[in-house]
């Protein structure tokens, strides 16, 4: 027979719950109620152990937009990055088990990435993630001063929950230069196209880099183009510099061939000729020629540069090639591409077209030498035009050059390009193909 107690058997003498009572209570007995708190002494409170109790996520009404968010740990944000990317700041101090939630509210994530930033760890590093997946939802948790915050649950992330950010690299690609011809008063090859800008990149991205040969100098039909050099890559619009144009020819139509920056035309004739057309935004064109033979001595045109036209071959001028441009990717002021000088044609005369700055190679002339010089290598310099039969002289060959913060550099390459540092930067100069992932 169960014996029934009262209220007033878990009482002691003075009125108040029993310690030992209390910690024997069935859980399953208790029902709704009051209890007048003077029936309560602290004592008993001392010895009651705490129930497990979990608040959960604190989802936020409000969606974010803006580009900025500092992120407060138990709390979940609806992100829509339509408009544009968010940094989101997580907290600057954590206890291990703090959690956030991060939704991808309008499906944008791959078009704004989400960056998250920390002065803690995320995934055992100091540098910033993104969330680039749409529709993806992840929650991050601190675990401890190691690993930091790390992704604990997450929809729609594939294989990437917390990327590695974005880097930004920036870049110098030089085709190999136009050569040059070599036949009485000809023209000078055009320089290789120059390109320089950044582009972005993530991790784990593999680029192809192609670094183009300089064209082969010509006789009767003109210089040869030079060949293009690229960066081709995952996600990258091919960045591509065209090789410079071959330089005109006597024999030929006179004119020089288009390129990155175009050859020079040839004094062929009593007609006038046109030098080369280069791209835009990589090179000039080419010089042209008068066709006039009223006085000498006169010469071929220079080939175009990177900076500046070729200079027009003429009566009693001299066809000297336009100038490159400067770059100081490297950490120090270096001119590249080059337009090659034309030849000169008059026995007795020292004169001829010199090159361009930038490695364009000079032309020839009659008095000590008919040869002229070739475009220096690794510069995209056009060659310089021979004089007399003699083969024109080839173009000068490209060079591609990356540079990056050093925390960013992979140290994975082929190709062997040479690797220096410049202050916090890493500089990967390429001068043959080669690749490099990130």
């Amino acid at each position: 027979m169960t014996k029934t107690r009262n209220l007033s058997d878990l009482l002691d003498a003075n009125g108040k719950v029993d310690n030992t009572d209390i910690l024997n209570v069935d859980a399953a007995k208790i029902t709704t109620g009051t209890l007048d708190a003077g029936r309560i002494d602290n004592a008993s409170l001392a010895n009651v152990t705490a129930l497990p109790f979990s608040a959960g996520t604190d989802w936020q009404s409000t969606i974010v937009t803006g580009t900025t968010l500092t992120a407060v740990a138990g709390k979940g944000y609806w992100i829509n990055t339509t408009s544009n990317a968010c940094t989101i700041t997580l907290p600057a101090s954590a206890s291990v088990g703090d959690s956030i939630q991060i939704v991808d509210y309008a499906g944008t994530f791959a078009t704004n990435n989400i960056t998250l930033t920390s002065n803690l760890n995320i995934n055992g590093a100091t540098d910033n993630k993104t969330l680039t997946t749409n529709r993806e939802g992840v929650t991050i948790t601190y675990a401890d001063a190691t690993q930091g915050w790390v992704a604990t649950s997450g929809v729609n992330s594939g294989n990437q929950a917390l990327d590695p950010a974005p880097y930004s690299v920036e870049y110098l690609v030089v085709a190999g230069g136009g050569g040059g011809t070599g036949q009485y008063q000809s023209g000078g090859g055009g320089a290789g196209g120059m390109l320089t800008n950044t582009f972005s990149t993530l991790q784990a991205i593999n680029y192809t880099i192609t670094v183009g040969a300089g064209g082969a100098g010509g006789g009767d039909t003109g210089g040869n183009t030079g060949n293009n050099s690229s960066i081709a890559g995952s996600g990258l619009s091919t960045i591509l510099s065209y090789g410079g144009g071959g330089g005109g020819a006597y024999n030929g139509n006179g004119d020089g061939f288009s390129g990155g920056s175009g050859g020079g035309a040839c004094c062929n004739g009593s007609q006038p000729n046109s030098g080369g057309t280069g791209t835009a935004g990589q090179g000039n064109d080419g010089g042209d020629t008068n066709g006039s033979y009223g006085a000498v001595p006169y010469s071929g045109a220079g080939g175009g540069g990177a900076s500046a036209v070729g200079v027009d071959g003429a009566n009693f001028g001299l066809g000297t090639g336009g100038a490159g441009l400067a770059s100081s990717i490297t950490g120090s002021s270096v001119t590249y591409a080059g337009g090659g000088g034309g030849s000169h044609y008059q026995s007795g005369y020292s004169s001829y077209g010199l090159g361009g700055t930038g490695g364009g190679g000079n032309g020839g002339e009659d008095q000590n030498s008919y040869s002229g010089t070739a475009g220096a290598t690794n510069t995209g310099g056009g060659g310089g035009a021979s004089r007399n039969g003699v083969t024109g002289n080839n173009g000068g060959s490209g060079i591609v050059i990356l540079r990056m913060l050093a925390s960013d550099y992979s140290g994975t390459t082929t190709g062997s390009p040479t690797v220096t540092d410049d202050g916090s930067y890493k500089v990967l100069k390429f001068t043959t193909s080669g690749s490099y992932t990130t």
